[in-house]
């Protein structure tokens, strides 16, 4: 695609403000202003205290159901999304212990007390360590004050292991089993409040790709294509923002290499690029030619486009996560691709869980068995990728209704019309 065609793109539903009302600059040898956005209207409240602490209670009843006395939280995704606590991990343990009944409590060191108070109130009941202390002996009494002296102590798979050893060693009579079940049955079903976030996040950085794609330029640099993306997406209220920018050979691969690669007459360009918005990630990727495009690279980009058709279609509530990918290398295999993860085809999974963070249980992967049920939220991403020539990827991000699969995104309709637009956002009552 020509520049004077970006420029002519379809509408993707998404008014624009003046010109004057964002700007920010490319890093590199060429400076961009961020005019003529989409207008974003970012009035949409992050997840609430009384929200954060229905997510407590509704864990501790699968805890209950379970049998699982407590579970141990280390900083990351979880610890946000049950006490609104984004912290970091270091040496120095930091942590949530939710009690299959009673109050949860956060252990911290002393000198980090007043930054965990600022961050939350939801979870009130804060204790501390200090240096020459060791804090895994306060949950044992702590959990004791709850009358809980034994069972089963749960732990995510991205605990560190000092943090296990020194948890059970102080619990004897416990034993450590998964909390996946728990905090996988809080966070892989999402609220209304939690669709609109996402919805939104998708939302910018599809205004994003708008904005960038009649920015494109021969000789342009992956890197100043990344930089442009992100900058755009911080402009346009988003925040963390990431891209990968593959153009021509490195477009085969799905992260591409650490070759320079310029635009330039006939480029395959992938972009594959996200945000946050108030902690709720997006998720898109987009393919496009930078001039006329090759016979071989039409067929591929419409095989692509029709696979995610395929997948959306095999999406339905009560099937198995798993046969969604099955689908998607049916019918690639029929088109003389693959078979299975063989190249050229599709040499990843057709589709990752994502919420607060990108890449999420469950996923549509060959041989998941988890259910589809509402409120479960996926990318839709089945790229095709022919070594050594280009790689085509498109990927818009779905959610579970009763129904069926509902797009945050719709598709782009053809190969010169690469955007895509908005979708209305259906939510249940």
């Amino acid at each position: 695609m020509k520049k004077r065609n970006f420029l002519k793109l379809a509408a993707s539903g998404l008014a624009a403000v003046s010109a004057s009302s964002l700007a920010t600059g490319l890093a590199g040898s060429q400076e961009t202003s961020v005019k003529n956005l989409a207008s974003i209207d970012l009035d949409l409240a992050p997840i609430s205290s009384a929200e954060k602490r229905q997510r407590i209670k509704k864990a501790q009843q699968l805890m209950q159901q379970q049998q699982v006395a407590a579970i141990v939280l280390e900083p990351g995704a979880a610890l946000d999304y049950f006490a609104g606590i984004r912290w970091w991990r270091s040496e120095r343990f930091t942590g949530l212990v939710i009690p299959a009944h009673g109050e949860a409590f956060v252990i911290c060191p002393f000198f980090e007390q007043p930054s965990i108070e600022e961050m939350t109130d939801v979870v009130t009941d804060i204790h501390v360590w200090q240096e020459h202390e060791n804090p895994f002996s306060m949950i044992k009494s702590l959990l004791a004050k709850r009358h809980i002296s034994s069972g089963n102590i749960g732990f995510e798979h991205s605990v560190r292991y000092f943090v296990l050893k020194g948890v059970t060693e102080q619990l004897a009579d416990f034993s450590h089993v998964s909390a996946e079940p728990i905090t996988r049955g809080c966070r892989m079903y999402k609220s209304n409040h939690e669709l609109q976030l996402m919805h939104k996040a998708n939302e910018i950085t599809l205004a994003a790709y708008q904005h960038v794609f009649s920015q494109l330029e021969l000789g342009m640099t992956q890197a100043e294509v990344k930089s442009l993306v992100n900058s755009t997406q911080v402009a346009l209220g988003g925040s963390k923002p990431w891209c990968l920018a593959l153009f021509n050979e490195a477009s085969a691969y799905p992260h591409g290499t650490k070759q320079t690669q310029r635009i330039k007459n006939g480029s395959c360009i992938l972009l594959d690029s996200g945000c946050s918005f108030h902690g709720y990630q997006s998720d898109i990727s987009r393919t496009l030619f930078f001039g006329t495009p090759s016979k071989q690279q039409v067929k591929i980009w419409q095989t692509v486009r029709e696979g995610q058709s395929v997948a959306f279609k095999a999406a339905k509530i009560g099937k198995q996560a798993g046969s969604v990918d099955d689908a998607v290398r049916d019918f690639y295999h029929s088109q003389g691709l693959g078979p299975d993860y063989q190249l050229p085809g599709l040499s990843h999974r057709t589709g990752h869980g994502i919420g607060m963070e990108g890449h999420e249980s469950v996923n549509f992967v060959k041989g998941e068995r988890e259910i589809l049920k509402p409120g479960m939220c996926f990318s839709n991403e089945p790229g095709i990728y022919l070594p050594e020539k280009f790689g085509v990827r498109l990927e818009d991000c779905l959610y579970m209704t009763k129904a069926g699969p509902n797009w945050f995104t719709q598709p782009p309709e053809s190969f010169d019309r690469p955007l895509g637009k908005l979708a209305k956002l259906e939510l249940s009552s």
